[in-house]
């Protein structure tokens, strides 16, 4: 008998582990699931977006009694993920409802996406409406326009935690406002997918003996920061389809302390913390306070953000401890709001032993009183428990809202800032996101005949509870407002009058000659237009002579023009410390008389685009233009390698590429460079800048400025070089606009031959043509992490110049691919012949690769 129970007891135990089993699997394959839904609302037929996630039309679950159309957006935003399912719609008139069938015992993901765009001819400044899941009120009076100009955004994502559904169906309901005249309500993409319980308890800041049941409540989730680490996609997390955002835009102040990535393998997941709480990235990267415990005694790290008032928020912290490996060594208080909500954390003692993720969850009630619209998390040494280091650390941040007792999760619409919409005056445009994102979108996506839209100033918009479409759709997601424009930055301040203090550094004018106006006008005629060889965003450049014969370029700032100071004093102090065979020389500068002028070598053979197309010059054999890409990888490649700091270029595009008369290519243009980060950053976030047509568009959604920027911009000018058309050209069909999109189109339909320029075709070899087409694909991956190195860019254009001379040497080459590569690719990064390195002047050579085809006696 006791056998038997035993035996009996066993199965109890093996049938609970496979349920648990079940469940865990059911829930990492969660959008496979029969239960889940992932619509793109409008669409005729299924899509697959960037990310690779299936998207099936809506029709079937809409009960809308033909009260609703389907329609297609006018315009493309760049920054969008994917067409689909921002650039389908579905458009309301009057109530409809979606019906989902749903799993009765299950919380549910509900996330709705909105592209604010015209559809149909419809005003999207009309569109007022609010959403309902069952009882619950997701958005009231919600302007998805008004949303996306206040926050500056393209698409907005709404994503809600819903308790279970007891009935078994889920009823959406969207309802126009009727407080507007000529009201709608519209949506591009519904996911309604199951999900795990795993929300608990959280305790209640400022009550210790209170905690907030998490778990029964409906949420909104207002922000998801992956903390010191990059943005984390959807089809990247683990099992749940969230998204992770970078946490930079939400730091207070200049104090932002380090960021860090983990040396050490993280023990994940573990008894206490399932995979389904965050993915394994989150917990790899960080963000501490510094090595300088003084310093550090004396801030907090701290981050801000726009919330509703009148709303209770849960908190979720996550650590994982991987630089420290002993309790009492990194000891640190939280507070909220000036409120403590944990004091002496150490993540080692809770988690036990270096490596193992933990995480805490707190509440905090947001009242309507002056300045609660605002949630302050802070990180503080304890100092008083005297620990062996003062520092703190934090790997990720979720903040949600729960409903309510009424079931209300709406709040306010955000407000545009005043200096946005001043900015928008100014430049003819009316306050309305209708003249906005469009425009922008129009640009970007390659619209005729536009300049940029606006520049708007950089500032944190602190939020006004005021009735500007008041009772809307939650302030999710809110981020600082950044300008977008092509090349913008500050005009010349510089009067007319003789300038007496030079915008240079002390040391940036000792590197390079300084010459004098008198000298300038003599060596170009007076600035005679005879003499303009070009004209570029920072003015007009000349063909100069000096010192009884020498040829120079001589480029003349424009007072009205978009670039100034700025940029001419980031072109001299970058350029004075840089030597590269493949960087174009500067000479010196005129900083007198209100003029802003650069001197530089002349290059005889112009602009790569020039000998492109829409020229007149003959067309570049196909070995002339392989030759000349190689020669630009190994410039940026010395960027971002070969100097003492990284460099970033920022402005990558074919008329950055000059030819001297022996056609060396040579990047130029470096007024828009900026210093990359160092070992222990991930990215630089900064302002946008670039060109249309060559911009990143993860830089462009995430602000966050990395080497791979200047890899997709380079991908872009490959593909000009084999298909010898612009990367914007506005006279085509719609989707061939956009090089890039419509290269990678091409790709993927196996056409890509039928697009080559005719001129280049008959001499192409074809294993020559796989290779350079495959590394160009490559550089235009949608996520920065995806793209090759421009070290391994230079090594796969230098393989397919083997290819297409010597094709058994090439296969020789490949054989040796799999040794130091990280040895080659330094190699690569060096001067040729006769170049030296920043801070070093001792000449070195680079002909590791050509050694490998042709061996021959040092």
């Amino acid at each position: 008998m006791k056998c038997n129970s035993q035996i009996l007891f066993s199965l109890i135990i093996l049938s609970i582990c496979l349920s648990t089993i079940s469940v865990t699997s059911k829930y990492s394959k969660s959008e496979s699931n029969s239960d889940s839904y992932i619509l793109a609302c409008g669409a005729s037929g299924a899509g697959t977006d960037s990310d690779s996630r299936d998207w099936q039309p809506d029709a079937k679950h809409i009960n809308s009694s033909g009260n609703s159309i389907t329609s297609t957006a006018e315009n493309q935003d760049p920054s969008l993920p994917s067409t689909i399912p921002y650039m389908t719609a579905r458009i309301f008139t009057s109530e409809s409802t979606y019906k989902f069938s749903v799993p009765t015992k299950s919380r549910l993901w509900v996330r709705l996406h909105f592209y604010p765009s015209t559809y149909s001819s419809l005003d999207p400044n009309n569109s007022y409406f609010s959403v309902t899941a069952n009882s619950f009120t997701l958005l009231n009076n919600f302007s998805a326009s008004i949303t996306a100009q206040a926050l500056t955004l393209a698409y907005i994502i709404r994503e809600f935690s819903l308790i279970p559904i007891d009935s078994g169906t889920l009823n959406l309901t969207f309802t126009p406002s009727s407080k507007y005249n000529d009201s709608y309500a519209f949506v591009n993409g519904i996911e309604v997918i199951p999900m795990p319980d795993i929300y608990q308890p959280a305790a209640l800041v400022g009550f210790s003996d209170q905690a907030v049941d998490v778990g029964s409540s409906t949420l909104q989730t207002m922000f998801r920061l992956n903390v010191g680490g990059q943005f984390i996609p959807a089809n990247k997390d683990s099992g749940l389809t969230r998204i992770w955002y970078d946490d930079t835009p939400y730091l207070f102040g200049a104090a932002g302390g380090v960021t860090s990535q983990a040396s050490i393998s993280i023990q994940y997941p573990t008894d206490n913390l399932p995979n389904s709480i965050a993915p394994l990235d989150v917990y790899s990267t960080a963000r501490t306070m510094g090595p300088d415990s003084k310093v550090n005694q004396k801030y907090n790290l701290t981050w801000v953000f726009q919330v509703d008032a009148n709303f209770t928020y849960a908190f979720r912290f996550h650590f994982c401890e991987y630089q420290e490996t002993k309790v009492n060594q990194r000891v640190f208080d939280i507070y909220v709001n000036n409120r403590t909500a944990q004091e002496g954390g150490d993540v080692i003692g809770w988690a036990g032993s270096q490596g193992v993720p933990i995480y805490k969850d707190y509440a905090f009630y947001v009242s309507d009183r002056s300045g609660d619209d605002e949630l302050w998390v802070a990180l503080n040494p304890s100092v008083s428990v005297k620990p062996e280091y003062y520092d703190a650390i934090l790997n990720g941040l979720e903040i949600f809202k729960l409903n309510d007792s009424r079931g209300n999760l709406a709040g306010p619409n955000p407000v545009p800032s005043p200096m946005m919409l001043q900015a928008e005056a100014k430049k003819g445009f009316s306050p309305s996101v209708s003249s906005f994102v469009p425009v922008i979108g129009g640009i970007l996506g390659g619209s005729a005949g536009v300049a940029v839209a606006v520049t708007i100033s950089i500032f944190v918009y602190r939020k006004r509870r005021t009735d500007y479409g008041s009772q809307s759709g939650s302030s999710a997601n809110w981020l600082p407002l950044y300008g977008n424009s092509h090349t913008s930055a500050s005009r010349s301040t510089i009067s007319g009058k003789s300038s007496c203090n030079s915008h240079l550094s002390t040391l940036a004018q000792g590197l390079c000659h300084h010459f004098s106006l008198p000298g300038i006008k003599h060596a170009t005629k007076n600035f005679d237009e005879s003499q303009v060889i070009g004209v570029g965003g920072f003015g007009k450049v000349y063909k100069g002579i000096i010192d009884q014969g020498i040829k120079v370029a001589i480029k003349r700032s424009n007072p009205s023009s978009e670039q100034g100071v700025h940029e001419f004093q980031t072109e001299i102090e970058m350029l004075s410390k840089l030597r590269h065979k493949h960087l174009v020389s500067l000479i010196g500068f005129c900083e007198e008389e209100g003029e802003m002028v650069l001197v530089y070598d002349y290059m005889a053979n112009g602009t790569l685009r020039e000998h492109l197309y829409k020229s007149n010059n003959p067309a570049l054999s196909w070995k002339k233009r392989l030759e000349i890409c190689i020669g630009a990888a190994k410039g940026l490649h010395y960027l971002h390698t070969g100097a003492r700091h990284t460099i970033i270029h920022r402005d990558v595009k074919t008329t950055n590429i000059l030819l001297d008369e022996k056609w060396v290519a040579k990047v130029s243009d470096f007024g828009l460079s900026k210093t990359g980060p160092d070992l222990k950053q991930t990215h630089v976030s900064t302002v946008i800048k670039g060109s249309f047509g060559y911009l990143d568009p993860e830089y462009f959604r995430r602000q966050q400025l990395t080497e791979k920027s200047d890899v997709y911009s380079f991908g872009v000018v490959l593909f000009e070089v084999l298909c010898g058309r612009p990367a914007l050209n506005p006279s085509s069909p719609k989707e061939q606009v956009s090089l890039a999109d419509w290269a990678l189109h091409c790709q993927r339909k196996g056409t890509l031959w039928d697009i080559i320029d005719p001129h280049i075709k008959e001499d192409i070899d074809p294993e020559c043509y796989n290779k350079f087409a495959e590394t160009a694909v490559k550089c235009l991956a949608d996520h920065g992490c995806n793209r090759p190195s421009m070290g391994d860019v230079l090594w796969n254009l230098e393989f397919s110049l083997q290819m297409q001379d010597n094709p058994a040497g090439a296969k020789l080459v490949a054989d040796s691919e799999t040794k130091d590569t990280y040895s080659i690719h330094r190699e690569m990064a060096g001067v040729e012949e006769t170049g030296v390195r920043e801070g070093n002047d001792e000449p070195y050579t680079s002909e590791f690769f050509s050694q490998i085809v042709n061996p021959k006696g040092r």
